[in-house]
C-alpha cells in the first residue's frame, strides 16, 4: 500500500472509534469523570491501536491474534474493576471495545466499505437501546414463536424441498407451493404486526383495512358479531368492513400480478373499479357514523403452524386440480373450479391460475376471468357472514355493497 492509502486506512480507523466513542460517552454522560472506563477519546484510541497493530502485522495473522488477546485481557481488566465499583454488570462496553479493535484492524487489512458500515451499523445497534429493550418486553412468546417458525419454514427447508414437479400429472412443485405459503403467511403476519403497532387501535376503520391484509373473512364475521351487539356502530362496523374487502382486493391483485405480470391489463382495471366503488362506500359510512371511536379488533397471530400447513396443502390441491381440470375440460373446469375454492379463500386459486398463466402458457383472460369469479364467490361468502352474525341490517348493506362493486368490475370488464 502506497503512503496515502495507508493514512486513510488509519484515518477510517480512528473514524470508526470515534463513531463508536461518541455513542458510548453519550449513553454515559451523566457519569463523573474516572467513573467511566472508555469515553470518546479511548474508543477513538482503540480503533487507531486496532488499525497500528493491523498494520504491523502485515500478513502475519498469529501476531494480530496475539495483539488482540492481549488487548482483552487489559480492557477486561478494567471492566471487571468497573462492574466491582458499580455494581452494574453489562458486557456491552467490553463487546463494543472489542469490535472497535477489530473494525481498526479491518480497516487497513480488508474493506474500507464493510468496515464503514459494520460501525454504523454497531453505533445504531448500541443508540437503540431503549427501543429495543421496549421491543423485547413487548413481545409475546406467541409472536417469537411465530417469527422462528417463519425462519425455519423460510431458512432450513425452503431450500431442501425440490424445485420441481412430482406427481405423475406435473402438476404440483414442492419448491414453488412452500414458497407461496411462506410468502402468504408472511403477509399475513406483516398485517398482524402492523395492528400490534397501531397502539390504541384508532377506530375500526383503521383496524379493519389492518385486517384486510390478514383476513377480510374473519373482519366481516368479528365485526358483524360486533355490530349485532352494538346497534349504534352499524355504520361504523359496515366502513371497516368494506375497508377491509378494499385492502383484500388489492392484495389479491397484487400477488396475482406479482406471480404473473401479464396479468396486470386484464386483471387491474375491473379490481381497482370493484375497489374504489367498496372505497367509496367505506367512506360514506364512516361519514354518516362520525368520528365516534369504536372497538378494536383482536386479532390472532395468523402465522399459526397448523393453519399455514392447511393452506399449504389446500394450495396444492388445487393446484394439481388446476392441473387436471385445464386438461381434460379447459377453461370450463377452471372456472368451476375458482368458483368452489373462491368460497374458501382466493388466495390458493389465485396464486395456482397466476402461475399457470406466467409459466404454463395460460391465456390471460382466462386467468383473469377464474381470479374474478373466485373474488366473486368469496364475495357472496362474507355477505352470507354478514347476514349470519350481524343480522339483516348488516346483511343488508354488505349485499349492497357487493352487488355495487361486482358492477362496477363487470362492467369496466365489459368494455
Amino acid at each position: 500500500m502506497v503512503d496515502l492509502e495507508i493514512l486513510q486506512r488509519l484515518m477510517l480507523a480512528a473514524a470508526v472509534g470515534l463513531l463508536l466513542g461518541i455513542e458510548r460517552g453519550w449513553q454515559l454522560r451523566a457519569e463523573k469523570d474516572g467513573r467511566r472506563v472508555a469515553g470518546i477519546r479511548t474508543y477513538t484510541l482503540v480503533g487507531l491501536c486496532g488499525g497500528l497493530c493491523g498494520l504491523l502485522a502485515g500478513g502475519n495473522a498469529v501476531f494480530l491474534g496475539l495483539a488482540f488477546f492481549a488487548f482483552s485481557i487489559s480492557f477486561a481488566l478494567f471492566e471487571i474493576q468497573h462492574m466491582r465499583l458499580t455494581r452494574r454488570y453489562s458486557a456491552t462496553d467490553m463487546v463494543a471495545a472489542l469490535l472497535t479493535f477489530a473494525l481498526g484492524a479491518y480497516a487497513i487489512r480488508g474493506s474500507m466499505t464493510v468496515a464503514g458500515a459494520v460501525a454504523v451499523l454497531a453505533a445504531l445497534l448500541l443508540a437503540e437501546r431503549r427501543i429495543l429493550h421496549s421491543f423485547l418486553r413487548h413481545l409475546t412468546w406467541l409472536e417469537l414463536r411465530a417469527v422462528l417458525l417463519l425462519l425455519v419454514m423460510t431458512v432450513v427447508l425452503l431450500p431442501v424441498l425440490p424445485d420441481r414437479t412430482v406427481d405423475p400429472w406435473g402438476g404440483i412443485n414442492p419448491h414453488e407451493v412452500w414458497l407461496m405459503t411462506v410468502l402468504t403467511g408472511a403477509v399475513s403476519f406483516g398485517g398482524y404486526v402492523a395492528t400490534r403497532l397501531a397502539g390504541a387501535r384508532r377506530g375500526l376503520l383503521y383496524a379493519g383495512a389492518l385486517g384486510g391484509l390478514v383476513s377480510s373473512t374473519t373482519v366481516t364475521w368479528t365485526f358483524a358479531r360486533l355490530a349485532r351487539h352494538q346497534r349504534s356502530m352499524r355504520a361504523e362496523v359496515c366502513a371497516a368492513i368494506l375497508a377491509a374487502w378494499t385492502v383484500s382486493l388489492v392484495r389479491m391483485a397484487a400477488i396475482a400480478i406479482v406471480v404473473a405480470p401479464v396479468l396486470l391489463v386484464s386483471l387491474l382495471p375491473p379490481i381497482a373499479a370493484a375497489a374504489l366503488a367498496l372505497m367509496v362506500l367505506a367512506a360514506v359510512n364512516y361519514t354518516i357514523a362520525g368520528r365516534t371511536k369504536g372497538e378494536a379488533l383482536a386479532l390472532r397471530n395468523p402465522f399459526e403452524i397448523a393453519t399455514i400447513l392447511k393452506f399449504g396443502a389446500l394450495l396444492a390441491a388445487i393446484m394439481l386440480f388446476s392441473k387436471l381440470a385445464g386438461a381434460a375440460f379447459g377453461e370450463a373446469g377452471l372456472s368451476a373450479l375458482g368458483a368452489l375454492s373462491g368460497v374458501l379463500d382466493v388466495d390458493p386459486i389465485t396464486l395456482s391460475v397466476s402461475r399457470m398463466a406466467g409459466v404454463a402458457g395460460m391465456l390471460p383472460v382466462a386467468a383473469t376471468s377464474v381470479i374474478l369469479l373466485a373474488a366473486l364467490t368469496n364475495a357472496i361468502a362474507k355477505t352470507v357472514l354478514g347476514f349470519a352474525f350481524g343480522g339483516p341490517r348488516v346483511g343488508g348493506m354488505l349485499l349492497g355493497a357487493m352487488l355495487l362493486a361486482s358492477g362496477a368490475g363487470l362492467a369496466v370488464l365489459a368494455f
